[in-house]
């Protein structure tokens, strides 16, 4: 049998050769000359920026170019995260159009010539995306009032870097670089009123984007909230591109419209609330909403399952939980392994609460925060119920999932009740878990089984955690059967009768790229059964 890690390390070293000497073909002479070649058109459609209002951030206060230090904008020693900022050029749409024009196209100017050739920090794919539909957004700064020898540069320099987002595109595994790739490509097609090369190409892209990404629901494969509202933002800006440049808009664009929009209407506007599972955190979606309304979309989904989660929701009380299988291996870099685990909105708070992603694949968090540990959910042995690998990008993919089964939903006025098996920790420890989580309407409580299936009565560890929104306050009873949960003007009861409960210190990871510290209880205990029942209870103080 062939040592499983001398085939990773035989694999890693053939991907970094690959890699290398697709650099050395990259700064070819040969290679600059296949991707400078262009037709010479001219910048006819001019799009208006206000489009992107949905992926830009833009500022209240807006800035002169002139409040820049223009001699040393491009300075060699600046970080990683700025270095990117600077060179996506996304910074134009903070720039007050009574700017000079002058300047900006000066800095445009002086970015080609030290930029005319392949560099892969400033040809990143993403950078090179989001530049071309800067510097074409932007053109009242960025191309009026010009003189001929800066459109022919300007012309050339775009059509050029949509050549290379063209070569490169299957180069690429990040869908959500693809889709920007694609939205510039087509942009430029537009622009230029090019339909042979840059808009056929570009949908037909778009096309490999959707086929390869998204499921029969219109959720991405990912199981990603947030690769699916930037899927639907960029699926509506190329609509709004397409609509504004007066071109007949593609009927498969409106039917992903209109089913990432019902996915989306299912994972946020139906609750109003970031659900922490697969790589999600706290997100600008009001903004976004704004601005669905403000173009006229419309989106309504009231189903109770929908990308592998259950959404059951009532007047202020809403119960969330994933009962999806995990996603194959390339479509993992954001999944946390969390299986069956749930959430609770009450009056708009999370009372149960995920742990949240860390996103940066380079900090150490990132691997933490997928483990199931930091879910709502069952942990057997202290392992999560997926195995990660990291790959040569430094991202954790699943070296082996899972699968979620007998699923089963009720939604009735007096009764809910969502309950699912799955498989994580069956190979490993020969253990099914079963989860049932019930509501009672009326009496404003919630009553879990956890249960741990066996075929052999070998001891078992295992710890149920419930992780608790940093503002909550907790405290246990004399009695040490319950523990009380104080969430601004509410109270709740947290008990469980034949098993320990405690309290623990945990780490929230629900703001963007940063912690602070929570609180959770847990149930442990050693299972020597081969069929255990733990039974919780979440019950509101009246």
């Amino acid at each position: 049998m062939i040592n499983i890690n001398l085939l990773d390390n035989l694999i890693n070293l053939y991907l970094n050769t690959k890699k290398k000497f697709r650099h050395i073909y990259q700064k070819s002479n040969f290679y600059d000359k296949k991707i400078s070649k262009i037709d010479n058109k001219n910048f006819e459609y001019k799009p208006s920026p206000h489009l992107l209002s949905s992926i830009v951030k833009y500022q209240k206060k807006k800035y002169k170019i002139d409040d820049f230090a223009l001699d040393s904008i491009w300075k060699s020693d600046i970080n990683s995260q700025d270095y990117q900022k600077l060179n996506n050029f996304f910074w134009f749409f903070s720039l007050d159009l009574k700017s000079s024009k002058k300047e900006t196209q000066s800095i445009i100017f002086n970015w080609i010539n030290k930029n005319n050739r392949f560099n892969e920090k400033s040809w990143d794919f993403d950078l090179t995306a989001k530049r071309i539909i800067s510097w074409l957004s932007n053109h009242q700064l960025t191309y009026e009032d010009c003189n001929d020898e800066f459109k022919l540069k300007f012309n050339y320099s775009i059509q050029k870097q949509a050549n290379y987002l063209l070569n490169e595109f299957d180069n690429f595994s990040e869908f959500e670089d693809k889709i920007v790739g694609c939205a510039a490509i087509i942009l430029t097609g537009l622009a230029y009123n090019d339909h042979k090369n840059y808009l056929e190409n570009g949908l037909n892209l778009l096309r490999k984007i959707i086929k390869s990404s998204i499921d029969n629901q219109g959720f991405p494969k990912s199981r990603s909230i947030k690769q699916l509202s930037l899927y639907l933002k960029y699926f509506i800006i190329i609509r709004e591109w397409f609509k504004e440049s007066q071109n007949v808009i593609p009927e498969y664009i409106d039917e992903n419209i209109y089913y990432l929009g019902q996915s989306y209407c299912f994972a946020w506007q139906n609750i109003h609330q970031d659900i922490f599972f697969n790589g999600n955190y706290l997100s600008n979606n009001d903004e976004f909403d704004q601005y669905l309304k403000r173009f006229g979309y419309k989106f309504v989904n009231k189903n109770k399952e929908h990308g592998g989660y259950a959404i059951l929701k009532k007047k202020n009380i809403a119960l969330v939980m994933d009962i999806g299988s995990s996603p194959i291996q390339k479509f993992s870099k954001d999944y946390q392994s969390g299986a069956l685990s749930f959430e609770i909105i009450s009056k708009g708070k999370k009372l149960i609460n995920n742990s949240g992603y860390f996103a940066d694949k380079n900090n150490r968090f990132n691997k933490f925060s997928k483990s199931s540990a930091l879910q709502n959910t069952m942990i057997i042995e202290d392992h999560s119920s997926c195995d990660f690998i990291k790959n040569e990008k430094s991202e954790y993919l699943i070296s082996k999932g899972l699968k979620v089964f007998k699923k089963n939903i009720v939604f009735e006025d007096n009764y809910w009740k969502i309950s699912a098996s799955h498989d994580g920790y069956s190979k490993k420890f020969n253990v099914i878990h079963e989860r049932k989580i019930e509501f009672y309407p009326e009496q404003e409580k919630f009553i879990g089984f956890d249960k741990i299936l066996k075929k052999d009565t070998k001891n078992v560890k295992f710890d149920i955690r419930f992780h608790l929104d940093p503002n909550s306050k907790i405290m246990k009873t004399l009695d040490n059967k319950s523990i009380l949960i104080e969430l601004e003007d509410e109270g709740w009861r947290f008990s469980c009768e034949n098993f320990d409960i405690n309290i623990d210190n945990g780490i929230y990871f629900g703001n963007k790229n940063s912690y602070i510290e929570n609180q959770n209880i847990f149930i442990s205990g050693i299972s020597n059964k081969s069929d255990e029942i733990i039974k919780w209870e979440i019950s509101k103080l009246q």
